[in-house]
């Protein structure tokens, strides 16, 4: 999925959402497709209305409509939550998107992202995605965190920490592999601890057998040469006048 530009053409900037995703999903093979069949349409124009009530202090009437809204997509957006435009939920089941969360223009969203939180205290606890984000399938990006413009988050990444623009992270916990198309050096060893404690004895364990195995071929190379001396010396030898030695 190719990214916009930071100044896309004014055409693009005045699109429709619907437009943006016939645009954007190469699945989406009819505008009719689109408006009947699209959960992340249905979840995004739903949640512009209860975000009309949320703001308008009606918060009952939000929430619950943010909830009737789950039950038919599969999608929860808080009713407060910023959207800018453009957001392109594909697919979109399992999608959550916290209160505080705030969304850029053009954002990408697979299946089963979260746009969590990591406190119970009040004021902004969700992430922000800047523009032309893209989220992979499962990814958890959670906590006050700031996912810089035209990231990439992987699959199943969960994100801790602040993700620079132009970058690629990966990975549990996510760390940056990848930017401004250059992979990074620094990037930590992903290792679960169990995994890194019990190598150092795995490694002792893999010395000792390579050391027993070298004394076993050394002996065997003993032997081997043993065994070709008896042969030579077994073997009778006679001489044949105008011939040389033969066996």
């Amino acid at each position: 999925m190719t990214s916009l530009p930071d100044h896309p053409p004014a055409a693009v900037a005045r699109e429709s959402l619907i437009a943006s995703i016939r645009r954007r999903d190469p699945a989406s093979t009819s505008w009719l497709q689109v408006v009947l069949c699209n959960p992340g349409l249905h979840a995004l124009l739903l949640h512009r209305l209860a975000n009309r009530l949320w703001l308008w202090g009606l918060h009952f009437p939000a929430k619950l409509l943010t909830y009737l809204t789950r039950m038919v997509t599969g999608i929860e957006i808080h009713p407060a939550a910023t959207i800018g435009r453009n957001l392109l939920i594909d697919h979109g089941s399992g999608v959550v998107i916290g209160e505080t969360a705030e969304i850029g223009d053009d954002v990408l969203l697979y299946q089963g992202v979260t746009l969590g939180g990591t406190s119970r205290d009040g004021g902004k606890r969700h992430p922000t995605l800047g523009d032309h984000v893209v989220v992979g399938a499962g990814a958890k990006v959670l906590g006050a965190i700031h996912i810089g413009a035209h990231s990439r988050i992987g699959a199943n990444a969960v994100v801790l920490a602040d993700v620079p623009a132009n970058a690629v992270a990966v990975g549990v916990p996510a760390r940056v592999v990848c930017q401004d198309g250059q992979p990074t050096t620094d990037a930590p060893l992903d290792l679960d601890p169990s995994v890194a404690e019990a190598l150092p004895q795995a490694m002792a364990t893999m010395q000792k057998q390579l050391t027993a195995l070298q004394a076993d071929l050394t002996l065997a190379q003993q032997r081997l040469q043993r065994v070709e001396e008896m042969t030579i010396a077994s073997v009778p030898t006679t001489n044949t006048p105008g011939q040389g030695i033969a066996p």
